[in-house]
């Protein structure tokens, strides 16, 4: 019997240089992740979307079907040329909370959008990892804590994992992904 794959988010800038750092760090994880054996899901546009789903291709382990594009329109036309699997959701940036609920996250750059995917992620008790040597969002999160609430008490550490190359996010996933086993189950009021 097969194993599952994990499905890894990479969000970031919709608007980015070809040959800037932004790129590069997309498209490299991108291509290491499918190296490593995971699928990767993003909103499916251009920038670091279309760069990591770029890399995916260039992997030798990618298949079809490694790339899910989450679009926030119902134009599946919009979707960079690299989505394999196309979800037009309609939802529009309300989208970015089903972008950050895969099994983690990971963040290159941002701005206010990609803020709210990360938010989303810590809220949904996902893995986020943040790219601080880009600027933008993932830059000023890495290695913080979102919030003071204890979502792992087993994690001491539990924090935007930062990281500064494709590397270093295949090493932390390898090590650390399993022990991010929560869902969100709602919200719990306690009185």
């Amino acid at each position: 019997m097969n194993e599952k794959r994990r499905t890894v988010a990479i969000i970031g800038d919709a608007n980015i240089e070809k040959d800037g750092v932004k790129y590069k760090l997309a498209f490299e994880t991108g291509k290491a992740l499918i190296d490593a054996g995971y699928r990767i899901q993003s909103g499916g546009l251009g920038g670091v979307m279309e760069a990591a789903f770029c890399g995916a291709h260039a992997s030798q382990k990618y298949r079809e079907g490694d790339t899910v594009a989450l679009i926030p329109s119902f134009d599946a036309t919009v979707a960079n040329p690299y989505a394999d699997i196309i979800i037009p959701t309609g939802l529009d940036v309300m989208r970015n909370a089903i972008v950050a609920n895969a099994s983690a996250v990971i963040a290159v750059g941002g701005g206010a959008g990609t803020l709210s995917e990360i938010a989303f992620a810590w809220s949904l008790f996902r893995m986020v990892l943040a790219f601080e040597n880009a600027d933008g969002w993932s830059g000023k999160v890495a290695n913080t804590r979102m919030d003071n609430r204890i979502r792992y008490p087993e994690i001491e550490d539990d924090r935007v994992y930062g990281v500064k190359s494709a590397e270093e996010v295949i090493k932390l996933l390898d090590e650390r992904i399993a022990r991010y086993n929560r869902y969100h189950g709602g919200i719990q009021y306690i009185k």
